[in-house]
């Protein structure tokens, strides 16, 4: 993993260079608390492989044990997002695994989706050029998504002959754009433009190629600026939330709203609205 100046640390004192990686470009804005994660292959539109997909996993696991990241972004190189997992290293090999080795590799993919969704920071994706495959799937599992008119997020899991299910998309998918919508992407592979991904609610905000990745940051650093216990705290509700009745989402909403009543943020909020200024939060 290179890195760019920053180096945030987890609870116990431990930098995040101790990940180590080879496919992934770290740069961390102390100043906003913003965590840049960059896909690096741009020569290759910034495939996926079995090492940058581990790689990955680990770092959003990281992020859950570090206080000084509050909020993450992650892109791609050379004017493209990722253009999924690599023929090469893994497609090929793949078809020659036996049974336990294949559930292996997409059990190891679908830990990486699971760490996002663990992982307490808001996750904003930038997102341009191609955005295909696993790519499309890193984009569906972060939190927002800023893209371009040039994006094309393609679930193209049908056109090698795989079920769209991968990853978490059956289930995933449908409650971003729907399941009518999810259910033609999954089968056909198509691509889905800027224009129409913002359309379907994919994206949440279109934006010039040459600003997405500083748009993107510039909204994760307001979030980083924010109540982040609150924060990931919404995060944390979005995704339960999913297995339960109202009934319950609402009590479980109202413990939830209890805690953060009880955080010091919440105080520093009222007291700042009563001499008219903005509160100036610290994430406690």
């Amino acid at each position: 993993m290179r890195y760019l100046p920053g180096n945030p640390r987890d609870r116990s004192g431990n930098t995040l260079a101790g990940y180590r990686a080879e496919h992934i470009d770290f740069a961390f804005d102390a100043g906003a608390g913003v965590a840049t994660l960059t896909l690096n292959h741009p020569e290759r539109k910034n495939p996926l492989t079995f090492a940058s997909y581990a790689e990955l996993r680990d770092l959003f696991r990281a992020m859950r044990d570090t206080d000084d990241v509050k909020a993450v972004v992650i892109t791609g190189a050379g004017g493209n997002f990722c253009s999924g997992g690599d023929v090469h290293d893994i497609i090929g090999p793949l078809t020659e695994c036996d049974m336990p080795g294949l559930l292996a590799f997409t059990r190891m993919t679908g830990d990486l989706v699971k760490a996002m969704r663990a992982c307490p920071q808001p996750i904003v994706a930038a997102i341009d050029g191609v955005c295909a495959g696993a790519g499309a799937i890193l984009a569906m599992a972060s939190d927002l998504r800023y893209g371009t008119v040039r994006s094309k997020t393609a679930f193209l899991f049908t056109r090698v002959g795989l079920a769209g299910c991968d990853m978490g998309a059956c289930a995933i998918l449908p409650r971003i754009v729907g399941q009518g919508r999810a259910a033609e992407l999954l089968y056909s592979g198509r691509a889905l433009g800027g224009e129409e991904a913002e359309r379907w609610g994919f994206l949440n905000r279109l934006c010039a190629s040459e600003t997405v990745l500083a748009d993107a940051q510039a909204f994760a650093a307001m979030l980083a600026a924010g109540p982040t216990f609150a924060h990931g705290m919404t995060k944390r509700m979005l995704q339960q939330e999913w297995n339960m009745g109202i009934d319950e989402a609402i009590e479980a909403e109202a413990q939830a709203q209890a805690i953060c009543m009880a955080t010091n943020d919440f105080h520093r909020a009222y007291h700042a609205f009563k001499v008219k200024e903005k509160p100036q939060f610290e994430g406690d």
